[in-house]
């Protein structure tokens, strides 16, 4: 069963997706993306629990029980994004490498735009490889504003 909860952050809304007790889906949107029941399950209110934790700076890092569904391929470069520490940033090349595809940074940045989990799989840490902001599903002023939130935490 797939249970779903707006959570709203300083980015605007997010919709979460509760599937058998794993986050599943964590979109910007003004509506689920998935069919899904309205319900706020134990999952759905810790996920916002940790989200409001991370926008207030006390959070770095989650405690979610996560299933993305993806091809193996993403579910890979999924599972490299969470190497990338809080506060830091590395390109898609840098991810390429780290899969072991360092000539997919094209692929690399098509499963990124995939990412069903915003700022929980942080794709949002990844950049052009000249330093340059690229695509971020909320949007490149929220992945702007994500970075920046990183960034000061660091320098606290």
């Amino acid at each position: 069963m797939k249970y779903c909860m707006q959570i709203d952050t300083p980015l605007g809304s997010l919709f979460a997706i509760d599937t058998n007790g794993a986050l599943s889906n964590l979109d910007f949107a003004s509506a689920p993306q998935i069919p899904c029941e309205t319900k706020q399950t134990p999952l759905l209110l810790e996920t916002a629990k940790q989200l409001a934790e991370y926008f207030s700076g006390s959070r770095t890092c989650f405690d979610l029980p996560l299933h993305p569904v993806g091809t193996a391929f993403q579910l890979k470069v999924w599972k490299a994004l969470h190497s990338i520490p809080y506060g830091e940033t590395c390109s898609y090349r840098d991810i390429a490498v780290k899969i072991g595809h360092p000539l997919a940074c094209r692929a690399v940045g098509g499963a990124n735009n995939r990412n069903p989990i915003s700022i929980i799989t942080p794709c949002h840490r990844v950049i052009g490889v000249n330093g340059s902001l690229t695509g971020y599903g909320g949007g490149l002023e929220a992945k702007s504003a994500l970075l920046e939130l990183e960034k000061k935490k660091e320098t606290v």
